[in-house]
C-alpha cells in the first residue's frame, strides 16, 4: 500500500513537469478516448489501436530523421521488454514520408514492439504533429493519460507506466 501511495505521488510530481501535458491542453484535456486508428505495420499487417484496449499504452509519434527519437528508442525497447508480462504495450507511429528507412531504423534499434506508418489524418487526430516526439500515454480503458511533446526523461515514463500499470 506504501508503495501505491509513493508510485502515485512521484508521479503527480513528474506530471507537473512542463513537457508533460496531463489533462490539461489539447487532445488530453477531458481524459478523452485516444482517437482509434488502424494503420500498417511494416510487414503490411493492420494494427488497430482499440485491440489493445485492456493494456496501458505508450503511443511514440517519432521519424527516422529525428535526433531524440533516435535517444529514446532504446529506452522504449527496455520498457517493452521489462513491462511487457505485465501489461504494457509500446506502439511506435512512425511519421516517416516511406517505410524503408524505418524498416533499416526498427533492425538497427531492434526493436520488439510495433509499428506502424502514420499519416496525416492520425496526426491530425491527435491534435497535430507539428514536432517529434509527441509521446501518449494511455490507461486500460484507452483514455489518453498524458501527453509529453519533446524530449522526455526516461524516469518520468518509468514513473507514470509503473503507477498505471499499478492500477491493475
Amino acid at each position: 500500500m506504501l508503495a501505491v501511495l509513493a508510485a502515485a505521488i512521484l508521479t503527480g510530481i513528474y506530471f507537473r513537469s512542463n513537457r508533460t501535458v496531463p489533462l490539461k491542453t489539447g487532445i488530453a484535456k477531458q481524459n478523452l478516448l485516444a482517437p482509434d486508428f488502424v494503420l500498417p505495420q511494416l510487414d503490411g499487417t493492420p494494427l488497430r489501436l482499440s485491440s489493445y484496449r485492456g493494456k496501458v499504452v505508450l503511443l511514440d509519434f517519432w521519424a527516422t530523421w529525428c535526433d531524440p527519437c533516435r535517444e529514446e528508442t532504446p529506452h522504449f525497447v527496455e520498457l517493452q521488454q521489462q513491462y511487457a508480462d505485465r501489461g504494457l504495450q509500446i506502439i511506435g507511429v512512425s511519421m516517416d514520408d516511406t517505410s524503408d528507412p524505418v524498416r533499416d531504423f526498427y533492425h538497427q534499434f531492434h526493436m520488439n514492439y510495433p509499428v506502424v506508418m502514420g499519416n496525416a489524418k492520425t496526426g491530425e487526430a491527435y491534435g497535430g504533429v507539428l514536432g517529434l516526439p509527441i509521446i501518449f500515454l494511455l490507461g486500460q480503458d484507452g483514455r489518453i493519460v498524458a501527453k509529453h511533446m519533446g524530449p522526455t526523461k526516461a524516469e518520468t515514463f518509468d514513473l507514470e507506466i509503473a503507477a498505471l500499470l499499478l492500477k491493475q
